[in-house]
């Protein structure tokens, strides 16, 4: 068994109903919830939107491989709604990164494996910039050491803190 930290959020429609359901998911067809975050609400990161993202950290037990995993997460989100068809016109249309969606569901760390593909980098290239994963991070794994960094979660969450007051 491993232990994946997924980071779950979205930011149209009924959102705490559908995190709900992709916890559910996530406990019948990845494995194990071990620890689940309080879901945290934030202004959209990397592109404009009237409407705030909530996001949940969560720790599975699984025993899907990496690729596996992500192909599960995969299914969970269209299951649930995600529409990335639609995500590519927003995104050609406003010429941003990023679009709105219903959920999105990351595979932040597995383990303490470090991998680069072309499907799936671990841990997640972003993690120390972005408040909205650190925050529920912080919550329940504040003492991970984030394997290429060699920092725990609470001074990633603690230098990004610092960062925003600066």
């Amino acid at each position: 068994m491993a232990k994946a930290i997924l980071i779950t959020g979205g930011n149209v429609g009924d959102v705490k109903d559908t995190l709900r359901r992709a916890q559910q998911e996530i406990n019948n067809s990845l494995g194990v919830i071990l620890r689940c975050s309080h879901s945290y609400e934030s202004k959209a990161w990397g592109f404009t939107s009237s409407e705030n993202f909530y996001n949940q950290a969560i720790i599975v037990d699984t025993d899907f491989s990496p690729e596996e995993l992500l192909d599960e997460v995969l299914a969970i989100e269209l299951k649930l709604g995600r529409n990335r068809e639609e995500e590519a016109v927003i995104k050609a249309q406003t010429g941003e990164r990023f679009a709105p969606r219903a959920i999105d569901i990351d595979i932040l760390f597995y383990d303490d494996l470090v991998m680069e593909t072309p499907r799936l980098t671990i841990p997640h290239p972003l993690i120390q910039n972005r408040d909205f994963v650190l925050r529920p991070l912080n919550e329940i794994a504040p003492d991970k050491i984030h394997p290429t960094l060699n920092k725990t979660i609470h001074t990633l969450f603690e230098e990004m803190e610092q960062g925003c007051k600066e």
